[in-house]
């Protein structure tokens, strides 16, 4: 079945759906409908060790009797079972009580337009050729050094999917898209001390993945510069976090402004819009309709359109990140971010990563995080984390087993650079982000 006849096929499923869910009485229904299809094979010690050929369907409806909601979800695509399914998220609406923001989102915040975002590059590969590309990915690494003793392998990942949804405002809407990742895990050894790490890519085409040779080269180097490893003494210094776990600081951010901990006061940044909460040459963006982006949708779950968006412009906060739910609860309007943020940005402040080294002079350099220590109420953070000492500009050795503590409102608004390094897998575009100070514990 072509990908343009299959999602006719799922437009009429969720066509279905809502059709029964007004015969049994709805006053509004929704629905989604995916299916997915994937291959995944990896290989250690240059031998294929697994090979996974996945299928899954999913189909969920909710529906609504004034404002009293009911959802439910299968996996079985049959008639007879997408009816059942209809049947029981109407059951469940008949049971619950009246919630005054329950509904559909706004009918003139519908997608009225949407665009191709160049989302779908299959990748045409049996299990033999995955196996290649990984065998060589993993090659790559082992050859970088005799130290790189051991294995945990090298996966190709290569995914299709088609997605719709659906509501009675008339809206129905969906697209295929494909993801596709390799990546590589190794364990270097000096006399009796192991270290693991790992490296890879993702993309929506498949021909934009790095290279093996490189995402095996660059797992090698980053578990043999974490050998011997030492700790270090409880101390206040800068601390720079590297790209690829700064993420982890624009997700903190998101998570305090995301419409449910608003209208439930439990985040820091509670009536904070408008305010400066970064320094002014901080500005934070989303771009929902970035052709090829990994998070790239015309429309969120809810099927609101999507835009292009600045969350924090100069520093200040321009907004909460809300569903049609949030929205009401808070008297304000969706800001299509059903589903979270797309395409995540923060801009740089020029530097480099070397250069932020020679600002930071003397601190941490933070490469991986460890823990859940992050209380979006307070805005108190502190994580178990590795990384490396710095000295004069220039790192000197790893250092492990060390814990990092701050508090979010502070360390957002002390931001001191975000680099240009931001050539890193996923969907969020970030540099290494650098702090004047914070809290080392240690020894």
């Amino acid at each position: 079945m072509s990908e343009s006849e299959q999602i006719s096929q799922l437009e009429q499923i969720v066509e279905d759906l809502l059709h029964e869910a007004r015969h049994l009485g709805a006053d509004a229904a929704e629905a989604g409908v995916s299916t997915q299809t994937g291959l995944s094979v990896t290989v250690r010690l240059g031998e294929t060790e697994t090979i996974e050929h996945t299928s899954d369907n999913g189909l969920g409806i909710t529906v609504y009797f004034g404002r009293r909601k009911g959802s439910a979800n299968t996996t079985d695509l049959r008639d007879a079972a997408i009816r059942e399914t209809v049947a029981a998220a109407c059951r469940i609406a008949r049971h619950t009580s009246e919630d005054p923001a329950a509904g559909l989102a706004d009918a003139e915040r519908m997608a009225h337009d949407v665009p191709d975002l160049d989302l779908f590059h299959p990748w045409e590969l049996d299990a033999d050729a995955a196996a290649e590309i990984a065998r060589g990915c993993e090659d790559a690494a082992r050859r970088v050094d005799p130290r790189i003793s051991n294995s945990e392998g090298a996966t190709l990942y290569t995914q299709r999917s088609s997605f719709i949804y659906g509501n009675t405002h008339g809206f129905v809407g969906g697209y295929p898209t494909t993801r596709h990742s390799l990546s590589c895990a190794v364990i270097a050894q000096e006399g009796e001390e192991m270290q693991r790490d790992y490296w890879y890519d993702s993309s929506r085409v498949p021909t934009e993945l790095s290279s093996p040779e490189i995402i095996g080269r660059t797992a090698a180097e980053r578990a043999l510069a974490r050998l011997h490893g030492r700790k270090l003494g409880t101390r206040e210094c800068p601390v720079l976090f590297r790209a690829d776990v700064a993420p982890s600081l624009l997700r903190s951010l998101f998570g305090a402004i995301r419409g449910q901990a608003v209208y439930r006061k439990s985040t820091f940044l509670l009536d904070r819009v408008g305010e400066k909460i970064l320094p002014e040459w901080v500005t934070i963006s989303e771009d929902p309709r970035k052709p090829r982006g990994q998070a790239s949708a015309p429309f969120d779950n809810e099927g609101v359109a999507t835009s292009y968006r600045e969350i924090v412009s100069h520093g200040t906060l321009q907004g909460y990140l809300l569903d049609s739910y949030a929205a009401r609860k808070l008297g304000l309007t969706s800001t299509g971010n059903a589903g979270g943020v797309r395409n995540a940005a923060i801009e740089s402040s020029g530097q480099s990563f070397n250069m932020l080294l020679r600002d930071m002079d003397r601190g941490v350099l933070i490469t991986e995080l460890m823990g859940q220590g992050t209380n979006l109420v307070t805005g108190d953070y502190s994580r178990g984390a590795a990384g490396f000492w710095v000295e004069n500009g220039e790192i000197q050795y790893p250092i492990e087993e060390i814990t990092i503590a701050g508090n979010l409102n502070e360390m957002f608004s002390g931001l001191v650079a975000v680099g240009n390094d931001d050539d890193i897998p996923g969907s969020t575009r970030t540099g290494s982000w650098l702090f004047e100070r914070m809290t080392i514990g240690g020894d």
